[in-house]
């Protein structure tokens, strides 16, 4: 086993595909073949299911994937160690948030990793909090931005945001940022949510409970986006962060106001895992996204509370 069938192991999980990692490393495709194989031989079982597609991982391949990322890390590291500290790194780093968030941190870190360390690979992986923190401790990803993990198992936290949820009307609704609306009126209103389970689902029911109203929830969607399209096209309205659709707040497509009494809302954290260091890369990729959520928060596009910038475990 040698670091080249490690890093291409790392390479075709992600892309799926021999021909795309091939493109990716420069190196021919049989070459990548034979160094998948031969690791397959060594280890004595099969890593991928090859279909007409391309590859998928096998249990097993989940296994040995989770080990390869960590050993990548931690060369990644040595050479960070033994360089200059203010050099350009080079290696991946995988960094988890949920829909919301990444809708609004893409952009920003791309451009932070292409002005400042261009030669590293950067995988962005967009899902619920429940699957990032499960991932994050599995090992696949280096660093997560998480909703209320209060789950989270032996995490170095750091606070970002308390977040305000708001009520979100189509154009025709008439709802204003200067009008607060009780949170004991929406049982009145079609609510479009996403299903039960759902972080930002659970938060809405609780308030709900606290005020003691039962919701009428007509339509489930786990999708942002097809939340606010079926909110746009007037099928109901909706409750969410400003943020992600601050684009569509600010051409009147879609109409805000507060809601209160309750007031719902959500803590927003920046993690990684305590049981090994962070990689410079995530270190970095964490520095980025504090200092955008800062700077929206100022500009007013991140409706929300920063949180004290001190570091814990959960």
């Amino acid at each position: 086993m040698d670091i080249s069938q490690i890093r291409t192991l790392i390479h075709v999980a992600e892309l799926g595909s021999l021909s795309r990692a091939a493109d990716r490393l420069h190196i021919a495709q049989p070459a990548l073949s034979r160094q998948v194989r031969l690791l397959e031989d060594e280890l004595g079982v099969r890593l991928f299911d090859r279909h007409g597609r391309g590859m998928n991982l096998t249990e097993q391949g989940h296994d040995v994937l989770r080990h390869a990322l960590r050993i990548m890390a931690e060369l990644d590291e040595i050479r960070a160690v033994a360089g200059d500290q203010n050099a350009s790194l080079r290696g991946h780093v995988s960094i988890g948030m949920p829909p919301t968030a990444s809708d609004i941190l893409s952009e920003p870190l791309v451009a932070a990793f292409r002005d400042t360390h261009p030669e590293a690979t950067l995988r962005i992986v967009s899902a619920y909090s429940g699957h990032l923190l499960d991932w994050l401790n599995r090992g696949e990803l280096d660093a997560a931005i998480l909703y209320d993990p209060k789950s989270a198992r032996a995490l170095r936290i750091q606070p970002l945001l308390e977040e305000t949820l708001f009520l979100i009307g189509p154009r025709d609704s008439e709802l204003s940022m200067e009008k607060p609306v009780d949170f004991a009126k929406l049982k009145q209103m079609r609510l479009l949510m996403p299903s039960r389970g759902h972080g930002l689902r659970s938060i809405v029911e609780r308030c709900a409970e606290e005020c003691g109203i039962l919701l009428d929830i007509k339509v489930e969607a786990d999708n942002y986006a097809t939340l606010k399209a079926l909110v746009t096209s007037g099928h109901g309205v909706t409750v969410l962060p400003l943020a992600p659709i601050h684009k569509e707040l600010r051409e009147g497509r879609l109409c805000a106001a507060p809601l209160v009494n309750p007031v719902p809302m959500r803590r927003l954290i920046m993690s990684y895992r305590t049981d090994r260091p962070a990689p410079r890369l995530a270190r970095f990729a964490g520095q980025i996204i504090v200092t955008t959520v800062a700077n929206l928060v100022a500009q007013g596009m991140w409706s929300g509370r920063l949180l004290e910038d001190k570091p814990s475990v959960a």
